[in-house]
């Protein structure tokens, strides 16, 4: 019991971490948005839409911590936890929209600067919110950090939010250029640098939503491996129709048909047997949720249309 309570202190804290940086961040990208207006930074907007993704993935983060405590139904027999999977096909759709937006507004403003046609941005502004925007960050990363090392959906919110420090920084320098030197060409080269830096993240989180929803092999798992670790556990003869697929992000799910020998069955030792099995891939490949179906030896050749 005593460990009970502190896994849900511990979640019901990480859910508090959550909350506190969706408050800083959510609040910051109403003011990026309104500094971006008055300054006509198209970097701050740019910033501004890097940090919206940022919130939608503490939306998210907050929505799955709420969602994996809710228990499985006769109709949604693996529960609710794919949401999470959806959302992250929003945001990486968002990403890729905003840094489509700003390159092509940005490539706009360097052809009109080159044609002699000025676009006047306010650098004081502009530096002002992009140093309240970094701490901003520094911030929300502060309070995420506590949890991060023991929750890999914490620690995805926290690498959201030190990725978007990056872009901050960059505004910050395009700031003191338009203040040293008066080249507001620089506001629109950081806003491209912004959107270079988004898009290997929208492109990374998209491949991660398409592996899921096509029921792809979580890519750290082998499964020759843990077809070989099957085959090695004793009264196993073979094994067939395995299938290796996520319900979410690292919640992988296994099933296979294992061919066992006579004694198994005549001894009673099935029971056993799914317990070591289950045990193996709990051990050596985190996967919590296994269903073996155990056959006698042979069974594979009466089978049609089996996997692999």
């Amino acid at each position: 019991m005593a460990h009970d309570h502190s896994h849900d202190h511990a979640a019901t804290a990480n859910r508090t971490r959550l909350w506190i940086a969706i408050a800083i961040i959510g609040a910051f990208v109403v003011v990026q948005v309104v500094g971006a207006l008055l300054s006509g930074s198209l970097a701050l907007l740019a910033d501004a839409g890097h940090m919206t993704s940022d919130l939608i993935g503490l939306v998210v983060a907050l929505v799955a911590a709420f969602v994996a405590a809710r228990p499985a139904t006769d109709r949604q027999t693996y529960g609710y936890r794919r949401a999470e999977v959806l959302g992250a096909l929003i945001n990486g759709v968002i990403l890729i929209v905003v840094a489509v937006t700003v390159t092509i507004g940005a490539i706009g403003r360097l052809v009109s600067g080159a044609e002699g046609e000025a676009h006047e941005v306010q650098g004081g502004t502009m530096l002002v919110i992009a140093v309240l925007g970094l701490a901003a960050n520094i911030a929300a990363m502060l309070v995420l950090r506590g949890g991060a090392k023991d929750s890999i959906n914490l620690r995805g919110a926290y690498l959201e939010v030190l990725g978007d420090t990056i872009g901050s920084v960059m505004v910050i320098i395009a700031a003191i250029v338009i203040l040293a030197t008066g080249w507001d060409a620089a506001d629109a080269i950081a806003s491209i640098g912004i959107a270079v830096l988004i898009v290997p993240r929208a492109i990374s989180l998209l491949r991660d939503v398409m592996h899921v929803l096509l029921e792809s092999a979580p890519v750290d798992t082998d499964v020759a491996e843990i077809r070989e670790h099957i085959l090695r556990t004793p009264g196993v003869v073979a094994v067939h129709d395995v299938h290796v697929w996520q319900i979410t992000s690292g919640q992988p799910v296994f099933s296979a048909h294992v061919e066992v020998e006579a004694d198994v069955f005549a001894s009673g030792r099935t029971g056993e047997l799914l317990d070591e099995l289950g045990g193996c891939l709990t051990a050596h490949f985190d996967v919590e949720h296994s269903t073996f179906q155990l056959e006698p030896a042979g069974r594979a050749d009466q089978e049609q249309g089996t996997h692999r």
